[in-house]
């Protein structure tokens, strides 16, 4: 039998998914949890096989939870149940260490399947959820990720050097080029760009992955 935790602060939506998962000899609903903190200390006093985990929840939301659970717990497998079906969502749940994600919408068709399927070591993703991965993997990305492609090397290097916050005058000297030289390159790479401050550099540079937070 398949040991079920569920996690999420809506009771009737809880009430909901154990009268349905109920219906199956196989899985046992185990406890409730109404947010990220009790789906956490429950996974250590239940020892349940699968957390189905909500992501929008009080004191402790979803991914904080799943990731925190993964850590202490890394054999219990945590089933995202979410209404958002949003790239960004889909990629910290997963990076958190979400075995799978389903949409809520979906649950009567898909959640026995998708149970059985983490519980078993698989990955589990809602259809539409798996078509935003892929079409994210494989749709035409730049040549370069960090924009080398449209500077010269000593571009990229002050680039860099800006982006973390050294002066002009800092960056002539462990580049050891002149003040004027790194004018002109602090201008070209902003007329590269189309930017028109620091700040927005900074944004770039990050998003690119130039530098890191």
């Amino acid at each position: 039998m398949i040991k079920v935790l569920l996690a999420d602060d809506h009771a009737i939506l809880r009430e909901g998914l154990k009268s349905l998962i109920s219906l199956d000899p196989e899985f046992k609903v185990v406890g409730e949890a109404n947010d990220g903190l009790e789906a956490l200390e429950m996974a250590g006093s239940l020892k349940p096989d699968v957390i189905l985990m909500d992501i929008a929840m009080p004191v402790m939301n979803g991914m904080e939870a799943t990731k925190k659970i993964k850590e202490k717990y890394p054999l219990i497998k945590v089933l995202i149940l979410s209404q958002y079906d949003s790239q960004e969502y889909l990629f910290n749940v997963l990076q958190a260490g979400a075995s799978g994600y389903v949409l809520k919408r979906n649950a009567s068709g898909e959640l026995f399947w998708a149970i059985k399927s983490v519980h078993e070591g698989l990955a589990y993703l809602t259809p539409a959820m798996a078509s935003l991965l892929i079409n994210n993997h494989f749709k035409e990305k730049e040549p370069e990720p960090d924009g080398k492609e449209i500077f010269t090397p000593r571009e990229h290097e002050v680039l860099k050097l800006i982006a973390e916050g050294s002066t002009n005058q800092e960056i002539a000297e462990k580049l050891i080029i002149s003040l004027k030289t790194v004018q002109t390159h602090r201008s070209h790479i902003m007329e590269k760009l189309n930017l028109h401050d620091r700040t927005e550099l900074i944004k770039y540079a990050l998003a690119k992955g130039i530098i890191s937070v």
